[in-house]
């Protein structure tokens, strides 16, 4: 694999680089992709989002807010996604068992060092880590970068949406639950977890340039650079591009023509992107797709 924890991360968590505090010049630069859909009186908007953000990033537009009014509700990835505390129980579930070797154990001698360095640098213990699946360590490791580069979930796009239609009295609901989320992780073959455990060591060092071009091709809107450099990374890897990404678009488009009203969708932008995506799957279905921004 060459970078497939930054992938994996970039497809469920789609992370944005916090290189700089200034303002992104949207303006000159395009806006994040949204999409109209229409199928048998259904009429939708598709969003593609980041659900973690540096500071001052200036994502929203007018079409975005027009869209979001003209909407009955929001519909996220997953239902309770703002609950951190339940989010967290569910992690902790689905991610702890007893009796694992110890993390450093999990990994070649040669990744050693900068696996006792990266948690050295984020104030983890080895002992508290190594009660975690190598999924969820892999998860836990990765908030080291993300906190080096001033990433925070609460400057993500899902809890702006979120309290933007709860203000507007307009219910919050998600396409698969959190269990449902985490249980994708916890279901890949233990050689797999291992080689995200490596890899979110490994990767560590070069998150800002990978996130930075991240940050770049959403916030641009540009899905054939997030289903080159991102999507496509997984292509070779059908053991995480099944379960993490295909799997997931195709029970989607199952669930999305029985969603009453007329709903904002958004989910990560890599699921967006790419062959087999969302849209195109629910192009297949008969849906009429129109990008709007």
């Amino acid at each position: 694999m060459q970078k497939p924890f930054l992938t994996v991360i970039g497809l469920v968590l789609l992370l944005l680089n916090a290189c700089s505090g200034e303002r992104s010049p949207k303006d000159e630069r395009g806006a994040p992709a949204l999409w109209k859909i229409e199928n048998k009186g259904q009429k939708a908007f598709v969003f593609g989002t980041i659900h973690v953000l540096p500071e001052n990033v200036d994502w929203q537009t007018p079409i975005l807010a027009e869209a979001m009014a003209a909407s009955d509700g929001l519909v996220l990835e997953a239902e309770g996604l703002d609950d951190d505390a339940a989010a967290r129980k569910i992690f902790n579930r689905l991610g702890q068992s007893p009796n694992l070797p110890r993390l450093t154990q999990r990994v070649a001698a040669s990744d050693r060092p900068a696996l006792s360095a990266l948690m050295d640098r984020g104030g983890l213990k080895e002992a508290d880590l190594s009660r975690y699946e190598s999924w969820a360590a892999s998860l836990l490791l990765s908030t080291v970068a993300q906190s080096e580069l001033g990433l925070s979930g609460a400057q993500g796009v899902e809890p702006s949406l979120t309290a933007t239609f709860r203000a507007a009295g307009k219910p919050v609901s998600g396409l698969e639950t959190v269990t449902e989320q985490f249980s994708l992780f916890d279901r890949l073959p233990d050689a797999v977890q291992q080689r995200l455990l490596v890899d979110s060591i490994n990767d560590a060092k070069d998150s800002r340039a990978e996130y930075g071009k991240m940050m770049r091709a959403w916030l641009t809107g540009d899905t054939k650079a997030i289903a080159r450099d991102f999507v496509a990374e997984l292509a070779p890897e059908p053991e995480l591009a099944g379960p993490l990404l295909t799997d997931r678009n195709r029970a989607w488009a199952a669930r999305i023509p029985q969603l009453k009203g007329s709903p904002f969708i958004a989910v990560g932008a890599a699921h967006l992107a790419g062959p087999d995506n969302l849209l195109s799957l629910l192009q297949r279905q008969g849906y009429t797709i129109k990008r709007i921004q």
